[in-house]
């Protein structure tokens, strides 16, 4: 695939085949997302792969943990929440994905249905979480080179023909993920990126999010038209 076909025709995937992803083809797909731009070469990231048992231990122990009131205990800062535009677009992308899955405003069950997803990690039969050392907790910069990266891994992923979607609901319950995942106590959780052969029969899958224009986003400063 030529790289704009890649950007232009990556979504995010939140149905997925019951098919294995192999080890070997998950290891190319880090090989090249790590190198993404790192700040000094720094590398901050770390990945732990879990499927299988481990995955389902981890769905489940979010899952019971969340439904029962437990509260969140994600490792990074969500911050406050969104207002004005972004608010705007977060209910927008929202409504298109209700739309397509045929759940309406008052089908309380069925976005109940939906919330249980997310906290299951879509049932993706693989989760990538990624964590970056303790060590360094507290700069901006180690979380920006996690993104960089992530952004990197769905994009060469979807290359491959894998369906991603960076997922924070899953992970939650970090005292879950750490006992499952069995990541130790010097690393700090940032998100979790669900992978899997997306399953083209899911209505959700196809749905495009839109995105603000150049004119919107850009401001150029010191051209000549």
């Amino acid at each position: 695939m030529e790289y704009e076909e890649v950007v232009l025709g990556r979504r995010s995937i939140r149905g997925y085949q019951d098919k294995p992803v192999p080890k070997a083809l998950i290891r190319e797909i880090l090989e090249i997302a790590m190198r993404a731009p790192t700040s000094f070469n720094t590398q901050p990231w770390n990945f732990y792969i879990v499927s299988g048992d481990t995955l389902d231990k981890i769905r489940a122990g979010n899952v019971e943990r969340n439904l029962a009131g437990v509260p969140d205990s994600r490792e990074f800062r969500t911050g406050p929440g969104y207002d004005g535009d972004h608010r705007a677009r977060q209910i927008e992308v929202a409504k298109q994905l209700f739309g397509a899955m045929g759940i309406a405003r008052e089908d309380k069950e069925g976005r109940q249905d939906w919330v249980l997803r997310g906290f299951r990690q879509f049932d993706a039969p693989v989760s990538i979480v990624i964590t970056y050392d303790k060590s360094i907790q507290g700069s901006d910069v180690a979380p920006f080179d996690c993104g960089g990266v992530v952004n990197c891994l769905v994009n060469t992923a979807w290359s491959r023909g894998l369906g991603c979607v960076i997922n924070s609901q899953g992970i939650m319950q970090s005292p879950v993920v750490r006992e499952h995942a069995k990541i130790p106590d010097d690393q700090v959780i940032q998100t979790c990126v669900a992978m899997g052969w997306p399953d083209d029969s899911f209505p959700a899958n196809a749905v495009v999010s839109k995105r603000k224009s150049v004119e919107e986003a850009a401001t150029f400063v010191g051209f000549e038209d």
